[in-house]
């Protein structure tokens, strides 16, 4: 199992488009990782801005690994 998927993990996000509802966070400096709307922990319109600090877990989606539980720091 990856070491990353035992612990959350801190990020920044790069990309997220509120209109499509997903983006990406990137991590470990030069990793990017995907996230949907849903995995936002947050009340009322989940979105999130490029630059905004974050903490996620990883896990195994339809198409890969991606951010779940995420919570902006």
């Amino acid at each position: 199992m990856n070491e990353d998927r035992k612990k959350r993990i801190k990020g920044v996000v790069s990309w997220f488009s509120s209109e499509k509802g997903f983006g990406f966070i990137q991590y470990a400096e030069t990793k990017d990782i995907f996230v949907y709307y849903a995995d936002i922990l947050s009340d009322g319109f989940k979105t999130l801005k490029k630059g905004q600090a974050v903490e996620f877990e990883i896990v195994d989606g339809e198409r890969g690994q991606q951010a779940a539980n995420v919570k902006i720091l």
